[in-house]
């Protein structure tokens, strides 16, 4: 139980569940009418790539059988043109980021703005306790630092199940009141049961604390803001009296690994751009990812409280897993605004460690986002709100249709003659007969798909003095060319396998075997052979079977970099956790690496003091001091 000084008193909000079935209206937002500007943002992303894959398909139709076309080549078809389209949709995204990111802003005289009670909520569960409390303290002490019109309260809502590591949980925020001075509220609820994971910890805290606070602003275990970030998002929501909720763009911050780094680097320099474009065409209809952003408490409590999905069999309904989407959609159907402000700087989150890591969350994203499926017909969801839903389940069927895409190819080799489909002649009409692949005309087009991949990227660096970065900020021209190398190769070894890995993440979530929620690692994993071995059992026989097409020469050679990877798994998994060398440091290091913000070394400086408390020493100050 926790004591009465870690809790205020209740100030209870009701939180009804939400039915799919009606539409829903909030009488408490704004009569808000959508921008005309927004409309043609969406074209313009559209368009383009409806286009492009309306020729890529004109052009590849006459590669087939004359006399019409067999159900097989329509599937095959059908799936190079699904894939094409979302390749050209990226494109189109980032240069509508970039011309938007050219077109200097207009200088806005704003209003002051109105304060609000703000409550920043960090769920966590089973976490490292110093890790956490030490990021809680540090965002305190920038708020205190910084002061401005809003009062701030933070609550740290454990669902811990390991009673040890609870009562760590416990110490350290006592620890913290200690030592923090007066005016910064930290509170702590531990439940006792984790019933409905986050979902029920956040709708918790609003049952018995959300009356008492105009906005949250929900964080993840490893969130860290600035008390500048915090304090825009707050200006912007109590600016915007139709704003339900507003999104930051968090950036990847800490990572020492080599994945790590990788994932780092692409997100802090092609991101940008891709950012900017997506908050154009979504306008006032974006989407939520979980964390690192704020929330109008009363209109979230209003229209976005979760049901459980029913099971078609019957019975007991499901929870809903990657819940953001869904509430983001609800708060736009009642006639809130979700916004998404990719300017603001000093949110950072920190990102999986290893391959497995990131294979083991992936696998849990992907059984939220499949779930959206079954909402895409709900009552009164916006058209933008459902493409948001499709989006992300997208993003995970893509991988089984590069697999089927990679089979076929595979089988199709060199061409009739090379090819193991032999028996695809005309002496069976109902079988396609295969193109050459290696004809200039098909090589022409395969290297447009590659250049379409790889065109984001290019068109990132274009962008980045747009956003106020210089190459002097990476390392220098040089390094950050070595880098942006690095990562290209980096992310074309490690593709194909995360395209099996997601493949087997919609296999396990299709058959039920999907389960589980455990804590990601934040210290970095590390993994035997014999782990390592099981998890990439699938890619390493596969990269065998395509090596032995490619030497038998029934196996095209365009697969040669796609049969590397695979084969490599193994290996390529072990090196993705292994910590970069003191001499290559810099190596895909963003403008966070070269110059460390203050307030990661302040972070630092927290953790390391609660560890050592932890570990048997006294809170006699404060580590930011």
């Amino acid at each position: 139980m926790n004591r009465p000084l870690l809790l205020p008193p209740e100030q209870p909000l009701a939180m009804p569940e939400q039915d799919f079935t009606v539409d829903f209206r909030d009488s408490a937002a704004p009569n808000q009418r959508p921008k005309q500007t927004v409309s043609l943002w969406r074209i313009l992303a559209f368009s383009p790539a409806m286009v492009g894959t309306g020729l890529l398909t004109w052009v590849m139709q006459d590669w087939f059988a004359d006399g019409g076309f067999s159900v097989l080549e329509m599937v095959l078809l059908t799936l190079i043109a699904f894939n094409f389209f979302w390749i050209c949709f990226t494109v189109s995204t980032v240069l509508l980021g970039l011309y938007s990111l050219s077109q200097r802003p207009r200088v806005r005289r704003l209003a002051p703005a109105r304060k609000m009670k703000v409550a920043l909520l960090m769920p966590i569960y089973n976490e490292v306790p110093w890790y956490v409390l030490g990021n809680a303290q540090t965002m305190l002490e920038e708020l205190r630092k910084r002061g401005g019109a809003h009062d701030y309260s933070m609550f740290i809502l454990s669902d811990t199940q390991d009673d040890a590591i609870a009562a760590q949980e416990l110490i350290s925020v006592r620890a913290l009141h200690a030592m923090m001075p007066p005016g910064l509220n930290l509170y702590y609820r531990r439940r006792d049961q984790n019933t409905d994971r986050k979902v029920g910890n956040i709708a918790d805290w609003v049952g018995r604390w959300g009356g008492g606070y105009e906005a949250m602003l929900v964080l993840d275990a490893d969130s860290l803001m600035t008390g500048r970030a915090i304090a825009r998002l707050a200006n912007a929501l109590s600016r915007d009296p139709g704003a339900g909720l507003i999104q930051s763009y968090p950036q990847l911050i800490g990572a020492q690994s080599v994945f790590g780094r990788m994932q780092q680097f692409a997100s802090g320099v092609h991101g940008a751009a891709l950012a900017e474009g997506l908050a154009r065409w979504a306008g006032h209809e974006g989407n939520y990812w979980g964390h690192n952003a704020i929330i109008r408490t009363r209109a979230f409590a209003a229209c976005a409280g979760l049901p459980h999905l029913r099971s078609r069999l019957g019975g007991g309904g499901k929870l809903i897993m990657s819940h953001d989407f869904v509430e983001a959609g609800l708060l736009a159907r009642a006639g809130w605004s979700v916004r998404f402000l990719p300017h603001i700087r000093g949110s950072y989150e920190e990102t999986p460690p290893t391959l497995i890591d990131h294979i083991q969350r992936d696998r849990r994203w992907c059984q939220g986002n499949l779930q959206h499926l079954k909402l895409l017909r709900a009552k009164g969801f916006r058209a933008i709100s459902r493409f948001h839903l499709l989006h992300g389940a997208i993003g995970y069927l893509m991988a089984p249709i590069w697999f089927a895409l990679l089979v076929i190819w595979a089988l199709i080799g060199r061409g009739e003659e090379a090819s193991v489909l032999t028996y695809f002649s005309e002496s069976n009409p109902l079988m396609p007969s295969w193109p050459d692949m290696s004809e200039t005309r098909h090589v022409l087009v395969i290297l447009l798909i590659y250049a379409m991949l790889l065109a984001p990227k290019l068109l990132a660096i274009a962008a980045l003095p747009l956003t106020g970065s210089r190459f002097a900020d990476y390392g220098g021209g040089l390094r950050f060319a070595l880098s942006f190398v690095s990562e290209i190769i980096l992310a074309v070894l490690y593709a194909p396998i995360l395209m099996v890995q997601q493949m087997i993440a919609v296999v396990r979530t299709m058959l039920g075997l999907q389960r589980g929620w455990a804590p990601q690692a934040r210290d970095g994993g590390s993994y035997n052979l014999k782990t390592l071995a099981i998890c990439h059992a699938l890619e390493t026989v596969s990269g065998l079977a395509l090596w032995v097409g490619i030497l038998t020469g029934m196996v095209s050679l365009w697969l040669l970099p796609i049969a590397l990877s695979l084969v490599l798994a193994v290996p390529l998994s072990a090196l993705s956790g292994m910590p970069l060398l003191r001499h290559l440091n810099g190596l895909m290091g963003t403008r966070e690496v070269f110059a460390e913000p203050q307030i990661t070394r302040t972070a630092r400086s927290c953790r390391a003091a609660l560890k050592d408390i932890l570990d048997g020493g006294s809170p006699s100050r404060s580590a930011a001091e």
